[in-house]
């Protein structure tokens, strides 16, 4: 018996720029043979797991703190599919874990994989996450903050094909702080999908990163930060960079509730065409209810600055080096804010291997 696959539609508007029939092929895909990805790991200390096709390799992983445990669903439209036993990062008040660092293999078809990760009050930790493969992988996430409470997030997402969507759903206690950088550089389309919600006072958010296409490729992000208390602060940087004939959208919305004064809400989304030919779509958005707040968006879409190729190729640099080094600028406002400096180097090494092969 065939299972219908149920996907939002691009009728909505929410997923008006989404590439359902990237994810759809992408899911129908026959898997091969998985690609390496214990290589992928960084140097770092802690825990290490290897997830093939949404499943555990026990000889390849060191869990540490991290648990495997039944997830509940998500009543988003992708979400709610990864379902199921997940993994789950745990920390008792005043904890400070080393690195978790997650590399997630795709052979092809579609695989699903729910995560939590719970922090009580005063606790830190860092998890960084890795995307290789091909075919049709999604992943929900739930991230819950208590009271100063802090995580650092990094994911690459570097699939040589099919698709990849993340839906994070978040919520952040008084004082606490999440800091979550994004970079797809890979040969694949892409959807990731935010819903943070601030409940306690003096909250911190930062949610951005960098898309990169090329080809033919559709990537986008689509996030909602909701501020529902006092003194909440949120940034959200996003970049995007199009060549050939693909396209890039960024869609950022800030919501501020009633009870939400003192709120200070910033928004930057900036897209960059390699080629006149491909696409960058810009959605910021402002909803506010409080009227004590400092909110603050912009969004520009442009090409390389003329007057700067031309000084540095007057310099003797070769235009596409030029380039290069023009673009990596633009992009390195997204991945510098990376904490780590091994974690902040690596994702430098992607977007310059991108670079190369784009230019």
């Amino acid at each position: 018996m065939t299972t219908t696959l149920e996907l939002p539609s691009t009728r909505e508007e929410a997923w008006r720029w989404a590439d359902i029939d990237a994810l759809r092929r992408a899911a129908e895909s026959e898997r091969a043979v998985p690609v390496a990805g214990a290589d992928r790991f960084l140097d770092l200390p802690g825990a290490r797991l290897l997830f093939v096709d949404g499943v555990l390799d026990e000889s390849a992983s060191h869990l540490g703190p991290v648990q495997l445990t039944q997830i509940d669903a998500s009543d988003h439209p992708l979400g709610r599919q990864a379902l199921g036993r997940g993994w789950s990062l745990r920390l008792d008040r005043d904890a400070v874990a080393d690195p978790v660092q997650i590399v997630h293999v795709a052979s092809g078809a579609a695989n699903h994989l729910p995560a939590e990760i719970v922090l009580a009050e005063d606790s830190a930790a860092q998890v960084y996450e890795t995307y290789v493969g091909r075919g049709w992988t999604n992943r929900l996430t739930r991230v819950k903050l208590a009271a100063s409470a802090r995580l650092m997030r990094a994911v690459r997402l570097l699939q040589d094909d099919g698709f990849v969507s993340l839906r994070e759903e978040a919520e952040l206690g008084e004082g606490a702080s999440l800091t979550a950088t994004f970079l797809a550089a890979g040969n694949m389309g892409a959807r990731i999908d935010g819903g943070i919600t601030q409940t306690g006072d003096g909250a911190y958010a930062e949610f951005g990163g960098a898309l990169l296409t090329k080809g033919e490729l559709k990537q986008e992000c689509a996030v909602a930060l909701r501020h529902a208390a006092l003194n909440g602060q949120s940034h959200q940087l996003w970049r995007a960079v199009a060549a050939d004939r693909s396209q890039a959208s960024l869609a950022a919305r800030v919501e501020v509730a009633r009870d939400a004064q003192k709120t200070d809400g910033e928004q930057s989304l900036r897209g960059l065409l390699l080629q006149r030919t491909a696409t960058v779509n810009l959605k910021p958005e402002l909803e506010i209810f409080a009227d004590d707040v400092k909110c603050a968006h912009g969004a520009t879409v442009g090409e390389l600055d003329a007057k700067a190729l031309f000084y540095m190729q007057s310099r003797g640099i070769p235009k596409p080096r030029a380039q290069a080094l023009l673009t990596r600028a633009f992009v390195a406002d997204a991945i510098d804010r990376i904490g780590n400096e091994v974690v902040r180097e690596a994702f430098a090494a992607d977007a310059d291997a991108w670079l190369e092969a784009a230019l």
